[in-house]
């Protein structure tokens, strides 16, 4: 089945995270984004709920790599979500951890994260 629409979740690379670490904080990203877009991006969000709700995890080196997608994104008028951890486990409290971006179409969330690696 070909997707017409993704979320993307975009990770910092440098903080060596943890699996587990790593796995909540790209669950905290997607449900952040959906449920920003449920209220706010409902002509993505239907649609991409529908089909299956494709993510997407890319990685990125660092947080002023997640700030630049974040204002590209922004200026793409694609829904987004910074993730800071409460810092009780493996990083220090509000460390930036990951950005959810989407859901919007593949060909627009590709103009920006295409060309990152995946995960």
């Amino acid at each position: 089945m070909d997707f017409a629409y993704k979320l993307v979740v975009a990770v910092r690379t440098d903080l060596k995270l943890s699996r587990g670490k790593l796995a909540v904080q790209v669950a905290h990203a997607a449900v952040s984004c959906a449920h920003k877009a449920a209220k706010k991006d409902k002509s993505n969000f239907r649609p991409w709920f529908a089909e299956g709700q494709k993510k997407v995890v890319v990685k990125v080196a660092d947080l002023a790599t997640l700030r630049e997608l974040q204002a590209q994104a922004r200026a793409a008028r694609l829904t987004t979500a910074m993730i800071s951890d409460a810092g009780l486990t493996e990083v220090a409290p509000g460390t930036v951890t990951c950005l959810g971006l989407g859901p919007a179409t593949v060909e627009r969330l590709d103009a920006i994260t295409g060309e990152l690696s995946l995960l």
